[in-house]
């Protein structure tokens, strides 16, 4: 490094986003101070560096809220991207709100004096471009002219395991052995590792004040997007698969498409396939003038896509696209129970006592969804993940990130996870599609012998809709909760006596 890191302070924007989560354990480990500023604290509860880091509540688009948390920092590194959805005006709203925040952090960042800007951009050609590309091509425009040293990024498809772009290729590929696809198949695409942009994002906080500029980076590939399908397949053992380029598959269309066979939702789904239209490729590679490639060299991409296969296979996902916020989703957490009255509430209560220790319930409360499902009637929840993704939503396939340990701010199927005691209590927050706000708190305490198990749901209605959307699926409440409740406990009867069993035998042995 060209400067002794240790104690001089980075702060990281997106900090619980794919990039920034991965990005902070690394600059902790180069020796830096960091500090994060996130809008809710509660989300970093349980990341394996939360300890180490000084954290900062704060928003981008409120200015007023930046001041603190921009004081006394050296780097700043500007990884927040909206995702597109529409205001109530019809217009791209998201263009708007990165607007805003980009020019709040360039006019706080030079009030604090801070030295430079590290932003990460995406690869985008000349002329007209997508809202998306065309939002983030201005968001580092608007820095570069804040006054502060920036280095604006600009990298085209990132591939890791729970990267955006590599689980669509990866749902897309595993799910069809035959590929009717759009003419952007045929693009040009340089994809680059994530292990890749985390090196150059650590390394460009060390580059010369005067350098106030973009860089290209990509991956030592260049591929047709159909190519990037069929090496996906080839590292996962799977047959290659035909493409037809089809002129009738417009990005709209394409991106319903990919909302429907893959968990990606719609909102995420757009600007990606938006983004596809052009090829996207490096068009110079001056950053190698002030930062050698890492020891190795640069990942290919089917090298990358095996890395990805082995942490997936392993368990081993650091972040991933679901940790993204859903937009349109609720982000208010559930009011305490006090502050309800007055209020119209609609909740649906079961409890049921076992014979079960406190820990095999619990066990079984922080398995759910995913491959283990939601313990009763699936072909009710599948519908309910199938009529979300119609509309857009989430659906259900999004699974979660571990099979078997949860973290406040996970992604579980149309579910987040919004606070967790573990051995005791889990509450969800829906980001599902409804006509309001609801949760689902799961909990178990000893009682006797054995424990109480109490599940709880919860629906705030917004206006007639909401309620008249409860009363249409309270019939089915009986089954769907009443069935959840009996077999969640007597799931853990039966998995904690084959423990049990299991253990004795190992024992006796």
């Amino acid at each position: 490094m060209g400067r002794n890191a240790t104690g001089r302070k980075v702060l990281v924007t997106g900090a619980t986003g794919y990039i920034g989560g991965r990005l902070v354990p690394r600059l902790l480990d180069a020796g830096y101070d960091v500090r994060v500023l996130v809008r809710d604290a509660g989300r970093l509860a349980d990341v394996p560096w939360a300890a180490d880091v000084e954290v900062s509540v704060g928003d981008l688009d409120r200015f007023e809220t930046l001041a603190s948390a921009f004081d006394g920092v050296e780097v700043l590194y500007y990884l927040v991207h909206s995702m597109g959805a529409k205001h109530s005006s019809g217009q791209l709203g998201f263009e708007a709100t990165e607007r805003r925040a980009a020019t709040n952090v360039a006019t706080a960042a030079k009030a604090a004096n801070i030295r430079r800007i590290v932003y990460l951009g995406g690869l985008h050609p000349d002329g007209e471009l997508s809202p998306h590309l065309r939002s983030r091509a201005e968001v580092g425009r608007i820095l570069l002219e804040s006054g502060v040293p920036t280095v604006a990024l600009q990298a085209g498809v990132v591939i890791g395991s729970g990267s955006t772009s590599f689980e669509m290729v990866r749902h897309l590929t595993d799910v069809l052995p035959y590929m009717p696809a759009p003419r952007w198949v045929r693009n040009f695409i340089q994809p680059i590792a994530v292990r890749d942009v985390l090196y150059y994002l650590v390394a460009c906080a060390e580059l010369p004040d005067e350098v106030n500029r973009t860089f290209d980076i990509g991956g030592p590939d260049v591929l047709r997007y159909g190519q990037m399908m069929n090496g996906y397949a080839v590292e996962a053992g799977l047959h290659q698969r035909p493409i037809a380029p089809l002129p009738v598959l417009t990005p709209w269309l394409a991106s319903q498409w990919v909302n429907l066979v893959t968990p990606i939702p719609r909102a995420l789904a757009v600007p990606i396939i938006a983004s596809l239209q052009y090829d996207c490729v490096v068009h110079e590679h001056d950053i190698e003038k002030y930062i050698p490639d890492p020891d190795g060299g640069l990942t290919g991409y089917r090298r990358a896509v095996r890395l990805a296969l082995d942490k997936m296979k392993a368990g081993e996902v650091e972040t991933s696209w679901q940790d993204s916020a859903v937009r349109g989703a609720p982000s208010d957490p559930l009011p305490s129970d006090p502050n309800w009255s007055g209020h119209t509430v609609f909740t649906d209560v079961r409890e049921r006592h076992t014979s079960a220790a406190p820990g095999d319930v619990w066990r079984v409360i922080e398995g759910i969804g995913g491959q283990n499902g939601w313990y009763s009637f699936p072909l009710a929840w599948a519908l309910r993940g199938w009529a979300d993704k119609v509309v857009g939503g989430v659906g259900l396939r999004r699974g979660r990130r571990n099979p078997d340990h949860l973290a406040a701010g996970d992604a579980l199927d149309f579910w987040r996870v919004e606070d967790i005691n573990r051995g005791s209590s889990l509450r969800l927050r829906a980001e599902m599609k409804v006509p309001g706000s609801a949760w689902l708190e799961m909990s178990v305490t000893p009682d006797g012998d054995g424990s109480l198990y109490r599940q709880r749901a919860v629906f705030f209605p917004k206006g007639l809709s909401g309620r008249l959307y409860w009363f249409s699926i309270l019939p089915f409440h009986g089954i769907i909760f009443n069935g959840m409740a009996n077999e969640i406990t007597e799931t853990a009867v039966t998995q904690g006596s084959t423990r049990r069993e299991q253990a004795d035998a190992s024992a006796a042995a």
